[in-house]
């Protein structure tokens, strides 16, 4: 009989407990609480959308309590939008949250466009009423307008795979001129076709919705005129500060045979797939031709989910530049070619997970099919990076195709051979000394006294006369011992 009451008694109190946390919590001093007052979304481009932001609305009362009305204050005029326990809208009634739990409230934001060219700040409220009383969330988002390119065809692969694109404008045999008003954003992808010229000027930011990518077709044209503090930036369309350092947010600038004129002049290539391919579509391999180049300077391409710089059979010149921490190469030159780097700092301390390729690479050949290297010269450069050896000869000597590239006072970190007086000029490289950069980590190559870099270019013959300045408007001149690299010291 005491067992059979202790039952009964125990199972009263846990009723009376269950009945409790049932019952419903109308004492107007009873609020929920919020994983945050504030909700904030950065740059969010007019009509793309944006990331969904959330917050949780939490009971931390004993019983449970209700939540007479949700409301975004702005209503249907609103540009935010909501998502309540499942439910979506900008408007919700009665809705309950037991003891001691939470439920999540997704947030979303669609800018209009006003067609202003600096950032809009937008806000509204969210409030909730319990127990009559009115609690409130802020919102905010600094939206922008932007120039959208979005696919008006497709093309068809032979394997029935589809490539979505645009071009940069209807017309043929047209000079398009991006000035800096707007971002430019870019779905799929955008083409410079045929007889076309795109000139980009200085501090034009472009942004790559992801997998997008910017193709100069055969025949196309691409010149982008940056300056010094004013680059023209590349990189994805993702502006959240998580995804200001992620790679592989869109494809890459992909460059085709036909114009001798296309250069890239003070530029930020960053967080793609691949920085620059520069590629001989159509054309024959082993024909040297000049309608198949770039010029590209002063230009930093970094953080890229494959390679910075990939050139298959191209013609480019470049001088004043740091490619650096990619998955795999900094730079690939294959296939053959013509190439001169001058100043250039190719540095891989690539740390986002393991890394097994060198920084450089180069090669003479397509599979088994030899191919002339007609011209690869590197002076005054730096290749440099985490591992242990950075540069990467794959090279195939025949009667008919011979190896030919030339490193001249020029920083290596490798354990292959340099004692080839016809390819590493004998007595002006220092192999695996120190290279003293700022940080790797936040893109920082400049160099410090105690760099082995220091002094060690040519300035008594072409190399230094070429970039008299540095990436960052220093004088080379100086003195007749330039630093090797894209900076010198201090």
């Amino acid at each position: 009989m005491k067992n059979l009451f202790f039952i009964i008694s125990v199972v009263a109190v846990f009723g009376f407990i269950s009945c409790k946390k049932d019952k419903l919590n109308t004492d107007p001093s009873a609020k929920v609480a919020f994983s945050q007052e504030s909700v904030l979304f950065d740059t969010v481009f007019t009509t793309a959308g944006s990331t969904t932001r959330q917050i949780r609305v939490i009971n931390n009362h004993d019983q449970k309590i209700k939540i007479s009305s949700i409301n975004v204050r702005n209503g249907s005029a609103s540009q935010f939008f909501l998502n309540v326990d499942g439910s979506p809208g900008r408007s919700f009634s009665d809705i309950e949250i037991s003891a001691h739990d939470s439920i999540f409230i997704f947030i979303q934001v669609n800018v209009n466009p006003n067609f202003a060219t600096s950032p809009l700040v937008i806000t509204d409220y969210i409030d909730f009423t319990v127990n009559g009383n009115t609690q409130t969330v802020n919102l905010e988002a600094w939206g922008q307008d932007a120039y959208y390119h979005k696919p008006t065809n497709a093309l068809k692969f032979v394997n029935g795979g589809y490539l979505a694109y645009s071009t940069v404008s209807s017309n043929t045999n047209v000079t398009v001129t991006w000035i800096n008003d707007k971002p430019h954003v870019i779905y799929g992808w955008l083409v410079v076709d045929s007889t076309q010229t795109l000139i980009i000027q200085a501090g034009v930011k472009v942004h790559f919705h992801q997998n997008a990518g910017l193709w100069v077709y055969v025949g196309g044209c691409l010149k982008v005129q940056g300056a010094i503090n004013n680059e023209v930036v590349f990189q994805g369309d993702r502006l959240e500060p998580y995804m200001q350092d992620e790679p592989g947010q869109w494809d890459r600038i992909w460059i085709n045979e036909g114009s001798v004129n296309n250069s890239i002049d003070y530029a930020i290539i960053k967080n793609g797939f691949i920085g620059v391919q520069t590629e001989l579509l159509f054309g024959n391999f082993f024909a040297v031709s000049s309608q198949r180049r770039l010029r590209i300077t002063n230009t930093k391409i970094q953080n890229m989910k494959k390679w910075g710089m990939y050139n298959i059979a191209y013609n480019v010149y470049g001088g004043n530049n740091v490619f650096s921490n990619c998955k795999e190469y900094c730079l690939a030159i294959t296939a053959g070619g013509n190439y001169t780097y001058i100043h250039n700092t190719f540095a891989n301390f690539w740390s986002k997970d393991s890394r097994t390729t060198p920084c450089v690479h180069i090669d003479n050949h397509s599979g088994t099919q030899q191919i002339p290297l007609d011209t690869c010269y590197f002076g005054n450069c730096i290749v440099d990076g985490s591992s242990g050896n950075e540069l990467e000869l794959d090279m195939i000597t025949t009667s008919t195709v011979s190896v030919n590239h030339k490193f001249s006072y020029c920083f290596l970190r490798t354990n292959i051979s340099t004692a080839d007086p016809l390819h590493f000029v004998t007595g002006t490289n220092k192999i695996n000394s120190t290279t003293a950069f700022g940080d790797p980590a936040t893109y920082n190559f400049k160099i410090a006294n105690t760099s082995g870099a220091v002094n060690m270019g040519n300035g008594a013959q072409t190399d230094a006369a070429l970039f008299p300045m540095d990436l960052k408007a220093a004088s080379r001149l100086s003195d007749f011992s330039p630093d090797a690299g894209a900076y010198e010291f201090p």
